[in-house]
């Protein structure tokens, strides 16, 4: 029993290094979501961080179309990042189970 309990720490230990070495790549990591073809794009960190919204001065000229364009290109932005912190989450866990609902990182 004692074996199970110190082998159940070890890797809980390990888990927890991975995801402390996931969550310093996750804040150097970079995403650009995009919309209006290329018209807007806006780059985030992985940790969801704004870095850079650029717009093309064309769409400018359309208050509520750029609006539009900056949303559009911040939830690709956004999707983008969910999407690698999860694939990279996921590897840290090696598989280990997480409760429903459990959001990672926190």
């Amino acid at each position: 029993m004692r074996g199970n309990i110190a082998q159940l720490m070890q890797q809980a230990q390990k888990m927890q290094e991975n995801m402390q070495r996931v969550q310093e790549e996750l804040a150097s990591a970079e995403v650009t979501g995009s919309a209006g073809g290329g018209m807007v794009t806006v780059t985030l960190s992985g940790k969801m961080e704004c870095r850079k919204v650029r717009v093309d001065p064309s769409v400018l000229t359309d208050p509520e179309m750029a609006e539009d364009l900056i949303a559009a290109a911040f939830n690709d932005a956004v999707a983008k990042a969910n999407a690698i912190s999860q694939e990279k989450m996921g590897a840290a866990t090696a598989g280990m189970p997480m409760p429903p609902g459990l959001k990672l990182p926190f």
